[in-house]
């Protein structure tokens, strides 16, 4: 039941980002989805039908590779936002402002909807079939460089088809604001920073950050590849809203400290948000 309500909510906001966002103002999206925008304008094709046509042969390929429960599953969501696509939105009218706006709202609304699919093991189909059949053939080649391919080449095409040079600007748009959705609603939440310390007090320096910002603190023990001296390694997870606290903790207790931010998609444990145990309720 609730894969058919992501199923569902994750339909009405790929439907919108396509039929009432980005089909009338005439530029094509990355995926398979773009292609069939593009056969819309060219041939007056269903949009959702055209879709799935196109993924039915991708789907079969690909088989062996992505597996069953995930074909179905990703059929499944292919079907529900067909029926909002060529079905349900076409009783409302489409989006008539500017490009700009439409190519931007696009992408959220995209990007939300794919995110939804993900979460429950689904996808939209399309560009994932091809970018992992090509992985498994080439296993050194990155599966975002793969999907980023074939979206501009995707996205190329509307030149051509719209007769319009902007209509590959605003796809870029679309695309790009979709990728950001998604990683942040997938990734964002838990979002967070990774605080690396190279000190020579160690010990006083996780004492300070412990009783100042409330934060755990991993020591470890590390030798200077130059000076062959014996330092600290300090590592301390944190939000971003916290780094620039932890900052001036760090420069107060050694102003010769070596310092580096980096991002973490999640963070889990004490502190931070937890992972629910198997079986565990909400």
């Amino acid at each position: 039941m609730a894969d058919l309500i992501y199923d569902i909510a994750g339909s009405i906001l790929y439907a919108a980002g396509i039929y009432t966002f980005a089909r009338d103002a005439q530029f094509a999206p990355g995926g398979l989805s773009g292609l069939a925008l593009i056969l819309n304008h060219l041939f007056g094709l269903p949009v959702g039908i055209t879709n799935l046509a196109l993924n039915v042969p991708l789907a079969v390929i690909s088989y062996r590779i992505v597996g069953r429960e995930f074909l179905i599953r990703t059929a499944r969501s292919m079907a529900v936002s067909t029926i909002f696509l060529d079905v349900i939105f076409p009783m409302f009218p489409a989006y008539q402002g500017q490009r700009i706006m439409a190519a931007l709202y696009s992408g959220v609304f995209l990007g939300a909807g794919m995110a939804l699919f993900y979460m429950r093991g689904s996808s939209s189909g399309g560009i994932d079939f091809i970018a992992m059949v090509v992985k498994k053939k080439r296993p050194y080649f990155s599966l975002g460089g793969i999907t980023m391919v074939i979206d501009i080449g995707i996205i190329a095409l509307g030149w051509p088809a719209f007769g319009d040079v902007d209509a590959v600007l605003y796809g870029v748009a679309s695309t790009a604001v979709s990728t950001i959705v998604i990683d942040k609603i997938l990734y964002g939440i838990g979002a967070g920073s990774l605080a690396i310390i190279i000190t020579g007090q160690g010990r006083k320096m996780a004492a300070r950050i412990g009783a100042s910002a409330q934060r755990g603190v991993t020591l470890l023990k590390a030798t200077g590849g130059y000076t062959e001296l014996d330092r600290d390694v300090l590592l301390c997870a944190c939000t971003k809203s916290e780094a620039y606290r932890l900052k001036n903790i760090v420069h107060e207790v050694d102003e010769t400290a070596f310092l580096m931010f980096t991002e973490t998609s999640e963070v889990f444990g004490e502190g931070f948000g937890e992972k629910k145990k198997k079986g565990q309720k909400p």
